[in-house]
C-alpha cells in the first residue's frame, strides 16, 4: 500500500482524533501517559513502514 505524506497525516490525526472521542472512565495521569507513549510508538513504527526515495526528503540540515 502506497501513501502519500498527506495521506499519512490525515489518517495519523483521524485516528488520534477518533481516539480521543471514546468514552470510558477517566483515566489516571500514569495511563494518559502509557498511552500517549504506545501511540508515539505505533506512529513511529507506522512511519517505518513507509518507504521514502531520497529524492522526495526535504533538502535541510540542523545544524546547532
Amino acid at each position: 500500500m502506497k501513501l502519500t505524506r498527506r495521506q499519512l497525516a490525515m489518517a495519523l490525526t483521524s485516528a488520534a482524533a477518533l481516539a480521543q472521542t471514546t468514552s470510558g472512565p477517566p483515566a489516571t495521569p500514569e495511563d494518559e501517559l502509557k498511552a500517549a507513549r504506545d501511540r508515539v510508538k505505533a506512529n513511529g513504527a507506522a512511519l517505518d513502514k513507509q518507504d521514502v526515495p531520497m529524492a522526495v526528503e526535504p533538502a535541510f540540515q540542523f545544524k546547532a
